[in-house]
């Protein structure tokens, strides 16, 4: 059976992105009790509103509640989870094992599901949950594909299992660190990590402060703690065969633009595999069109590696404009992101649109008149087209911006 692709939504926008481009359901959270503090997230009003734009494409919602509460913190749940119960949410991602039995409780209408901060690595545990209530398990991301494999056939077939496929990793086991807090105080089980992992660090002796000496033979210093992203694209046969119910890309904090691109380059991909058919290498390739580190399979073949040259992204492309409207004939209108201009060379992409290049001819401002640069954030301008393209299209431009 195809798994579920279920990708990240940080706000509206994202949302929007992640369901137009091939999200089979979408996560996200409140402004409380989520582990990203710094995503957007929803209000209550946005999070009814998201729930019904999502069901309205067929499109499922999974709300984040895996902070670990405090005594404060968690009287103020039992709210919480009716807002999410009224709202329609379709399941609720827990940690705790007291929010566990209080969704129960407060969320009768939502599915269960077991956080990776919970840190799931074995049947037992993973039948456990099941016993108590749970409808799947999102397992601990250091996990080899044959312990998936072991743990999906000593598990019972109703209980859905999920793992991460894409995305930033975590120097510390699932995520659960307290290195953010000592250095910055800001609490990384609360969604506020500052990511200390991705510093340069270098040695000090005490006697001899303000003198640094590296910590290895590169004299830029090193990231001993940086980790490489994970990128699943290429061995989506594999996933699929060791059963797993659901696949999920992080990045809650990420881009709308990321959330578009990467969701659709795994739903073509995904498709492809669940048919046997060659995954076509456009699609594989647009993993590469986003800002992302470089990238490893995470686990599941063996030690990924840290990444110790240093911290940066790899950014090679730019947005530069969004397609809100477009008729037959090619005649579209879009919103302004970046600079461009006539004559450079643009790339678009869109909901199940293949990638295509053009140069962009001359524009039109919202009146109509000739423009050849258009500058102000927003803007409303006017471009012909090859040929239709569905609205939220994105315009982008190949730019060298990974930081030197």
């Amino acid at each position: 059976m195809k798994p579920e692709l279920l990708a990240p939504a940080g706000d509206m926008e994202r949302l929007k992105m992640a369901v137009l481009y091939g999200a089979d359901a979408v996560y996200l959270a409140g402004t409380d009790f989520g582990m990203r503090a710094f995503a957007g997230n929803f209000t209550p009003d946005e999070l009814r509103q998201a729930v019904e734009y999502a069901h309205g494409h067929g499109v499922r919602v999974h709300c984040t509640i895996n902070t670990m509460p405090r005594n404060d913190e968690i009287v103020r749940l039992p709210e919480h989870l009716e807002r999410l119960n009224d709202a329609g949410v379709d399941a609720v991602i827990v940690a705790d094992m007291g929010a566990f039995n209080m969704a129960g409780k407060y969320a009768p209408n939502c599915q269960r599901h077991i956080s990776t901060q919970a840190s799931i690595c074995n049947y037992e545990t993973a039948r456990a949950w099941y016993d108590l209530g749970a409808q799947r398990v999102i397992l601990a991301r250091e996990l080899s594909l044959e312990e998936i494999r072991t743990i999906r056939q000593k598990t019972p077939a109703e209980l859905e299992i999920e793992a991460f496929v894409h995305g930033a990793m975590c120097v510390s086991y699932s995520g659960r660190c307290l290195l953010s807090n000592y250095m910055t105080g800001r609490d990384s089980s609360r969604g506020a990590c500052a990511q200390p992992c991705r510093y340069q660090y270098a040695l000090m002796e005490e006697k001899r402060p303000g003198e640094y000496f590296p910590v290895d033979e590169d004299e830029q210093g090193t990231y001993i703690m940086n980790s490489r992203d994970m990128c699943m694209i290429d061995h989506l046969d594999d996933l699929i065969d060791v059963g797993l119910s659901s696949l999920k890309i992080e990045g809650r904090a990420k881009s709308a633009y990321y959330a578009a691109i990467v969701t659709g380059a795994y739903r073509h991909c995904l498709d492809a595999a669940a048919e046997g058919k060659p995954i076509d290498p456009v699609w594989r390739d647009e993993v590469d069109h986003v800002s992302h580190r470089p990238y490893a399979t995470g686990f599941y073949y063996g030690e990924p590696g840290q990444y110790y040259a240093n911290s940066r992204y790899v950014r090679e492309w730019q947005v530069v404009a969004l397609v809100t409207d477009c008729d037959a004939d090619g005649n579209a209108t879009l919103s302004l992101r970046n600079k461009f201009r006539t004559g450079d060379t643009v790339e678009l992409v869109g909901p199940d649109l293949r990638p295509f290049t053009l140069t962009v001819p001359e524009m039109a401002d919202a009146e109509g008149n000739p423009l050849e640069e258009p500058k102000t954030p927003q803007m409303t301008f006017h471009m012909k087209l090859p040929k239709a393209v569905p609205p939220m299209t994105l315009v982008r431009h190949a730019v060298e911006l990974s930081a030197k």
